[in-house]
C-alpha cells in the first residue's frame, strides 16, 4: 500500500510501557489488533522518525497555504 493512498479504515492507536521493558504500539480497529513491542531505543528512533515527518508535512501545508 502507498503510504499517500486513502484508505476508508479507521483504527486507534495507544503507546505505553509493557512490564518487560519495551514500548507497545497497540493499534486497533474493529477488524484487528496489532501489538507492535520495541526497545527503548528503538522507539527513541521511531520518534525521530515521527519529528521529521511532522516537521516535512508541516511544510508542505505552509508551502500550499501560502500560495
Amino acid at each position: 500500500m502507498n503510504i499517500n493512498k486513502q484508505s476508508q479504515i479507521t483504527a486507534d492507536l495507544q503507546i505505553g510501557p509493557t512490564t518487560l521493558g519495551m514500548v507497545r504500539f497497540f493499534i486497533y480497529s474493529t477488524d484487528a489488533e496489532v501489538a507492535l513491542d520495541f526497545t527503548p531505543d528503538e522507539a527513541d528512533e521511531i520518534a525521530e522518525e515521527i519529528q521529521v515527518a511532522s516537521k516535512k508535512a508541516r511544510s508542505i501545508t505552509e508551502k500550499e497555504n501560502s500560495q
